[in-house]
């Protein structure tokens, strides 16, 4: 999880939104410019009719008003109109007029519904013979409010109306995505400041975190009588091994936090049992693993270490099921579990104990074979045998301020990686 990765995801995810919000306001600018454009020309078309039929006209007697409202829509053809037709209130045509040269889209204009139109007038646009057109509704009421029928008005949009129309809408759209992109350039960089700090508070509450798991595992190792070299040697061995088994980012984080803090349920072993030189008694034994449960209960509850259970209440379990506290047996045990078991045995072996002095590579090695498909993974065993010439070098056999460092490396690759960024 470095700044440089952190920053280029932001700003990735930042151009992604703003590409996506300028579209979309692009596309509903383009939309409002030609809605815009249409209702202009309704309004256009509207004082038009209106003007041309005048309440004057609607309240003479009929046939008289049937004869003026013909020749009145005769003078509107060939204009901004390109057919107008009345019709009465009842839906029944009165008179038409049609410009020369669009009878055929009078004839098609046929097959479209027509009806009284609302109170406030209406519109629709279509296509008719490849042709957009639009048709005005206009009511026709007298001077007191009687509506005596409506007259239809039908413009037909030629091609420089149209480009006119599509340029002031691509005009608009472009405005609007432009407004769009200019705000995200302006926002851009407040928002890298602010995930630059964000970045550096979660930096340090990581490095808090990992600092709070080695201060553990170092009490928790002296509460054993150790030096505390144990809990990193064996920290490592065992997110070696995860390495190589290919464990996701976040299990690496649960596998290494569980191995520090693995015995931390020793913490309430009464020290006569705990310290004890010899070997424990059956009484003595029950009273230890209760050091397993107790742990769980700890890493549960502090939320940040409710990752590290998984090892700490497993570690003892053993691949046929003869282990302690749940008998767990084969893959009901988590992976983290199997995996640091496997580290935390052989690095008993190699280390020396009040009890023990440390067996050799090769009797170590004897040892852990003999477990193979009892006590640990077959599988995992194999994979952690590719590994002993490495792990001997570089952990084992190292000194206890190398051993540190080699696992606060490992810490750090691991809670820092790249990977955890989302």
């Amino acid at each position: 999880m470095n700044l440089r990765s952190l920053l280029k995801n932001a700003l990735i995810r930042v151009l992604a939104v703003s590409l996506t919000v300028a579209v979309a306001a692009a596309v509903l600018g383009y939309l409002h410019e030609r809605e815009s454009a249409e209702d202009g020309s309704i309004r256009m078309l509207r004082i038009e009719a209106r003007r041309v039929v005048p309440p004057s006209v609607l309240e003479l007697p009929s046939p008289a008003r049937e004869q003026a409202l013909a020749k009145a829509i005769e003078g509107m053809v060939g204009g901004i109109f390109s057919v107008a037709e009345v019709y009465s209130a009842d839906g029944g045509k009165i008179a038409e007029a049609v410009q020369p040269g669009f009878d055929d889209i009078e004839e098609a204009l046929k097959k479209l519904p027509h009806g009284a139109p609302p109170p406030g007038g209406g519109y629709d646009s279509a296509m008719v013979l490849g042709q957009q057109v639009l048709r005005v509704f206009t009511p026709l009421a007298t001077s007191r409010g009687t509506v005596i029928g409506y007259l239809e008005g039908v413009r037909v949009l030629d091609e420089v109306e149209l480009a006119n129309i599509r340029q002031s809408a691509i005009v608009s759209a472009l405005q609007a995505a432009a407004s769009v992109l200019v705000c995200a350039l302006v926002l851009a960089p407040l928002l890298t400041n602010l995930a630059v700090k964000n970045f550096r508070r979660a930096q340090s509450l990581l490095e808090a975190h990992i600092s709070v798991l080695e201060a553990l595992g170092r009490a928790i190792a002296k509460r054993d009588s150790d030096t505390g070299a144990h809990n990193y040697r064996v920290a490592w061995v065992a997110a070696r091994l995860g390495e190589e088994a290919g464990l996701e980012p976040a299990q690496m984080r649960s596998l290494i936090a569980g191995a520090f803090l693995h015995d931390v349920g020793k913490i309430g072993i009464p020290d006569a049992i705990l310290l004890k030189p010899g070997k424990l008694d059956a009484e003595e034994f029950a009273v230890m693993q209760q050091h397993v449960a107790l742990g769980g209960q700890i890493a549960g509850e502090a939320g940040f270490l409710v990752n590290a259970r998984e090892v700490i209440e497993g570690h003892h379990e053993k691949w046929d099921g003869s282990g302690y506290p749940k008998k767990l047996a084969g893959a009901a045990i988590p992976l983290a579990a199997r995996i640091f078991c496997i580290a935390d045995v052989y690095d008993a072996l190699r280390a020396r104990r009040p009890y023990k002095e440390p067996f050799s590579r090769d009797k170590a090695l004897d040892i852990m074979r003999e477990g193979r498909g009892n006590h640990f993974d077959p599988a995992l065993l194999d994979l952690f045998e590719q590994l002993v010439d490495e792990i001997e070098t570089r952990a084992i056999l190292a000194t206890e301020g190398e051993t540190t460092a080699l696992m606060r490396e490992m810490a750090h690759r691991h809670f820092f990686s790249d990977a955890d960024v989302d």
